[in-house]
């Protein structure tokens, strides 16, 4: 399957993250230098996206990787959390033995 943006749902995903980090389209517009907000509506409708440009800024503007502004059609990748909490409770057993016998010690 070949990758594929959804420019409406990336649109209802902009947002989203607007309206969590109270950004206005007008703050949009301002921000990226456009001449008026009409671009960032039509981005918000699903009816274009923002240049690859814009949407650099974009994530530096809500402080997200850009991945996380699309959606599309790939799916979403998946971490072995399990292997990532093993690893840390590892991590945290070896500090704190090492803790304990120098405490003994």
């Amino acid at each position: 399957m070949f990758p594929l943006i959804n420019k409406r749902d990336t649109g209802i995903n902009l947002r989203k993250i607007m309206d969590r980090q109270e950004i206005s389209v007008k703050d949009v517009q301002i921000y990226l230098g456009l001449g008026s907000p009409q671009s960032v509506y039509h981005w918000l409708n699903g009816l274009s996206m923002p240049t690859i440009d814009n949407m650099y800024a974009l994530s530096e503007l809500f402080q997200l990787a850009i991945d996380a502004l699309i959606c599309g059609n790939k799916p979403k990748l998946k971490r072995n959390f399990d292997s990532e909490i093993d690893r840390q409770k590892k991590r945290i057993y070896m500090y704190c033995r090492k803790l304990n016998h120098e405490l003994v010690a």
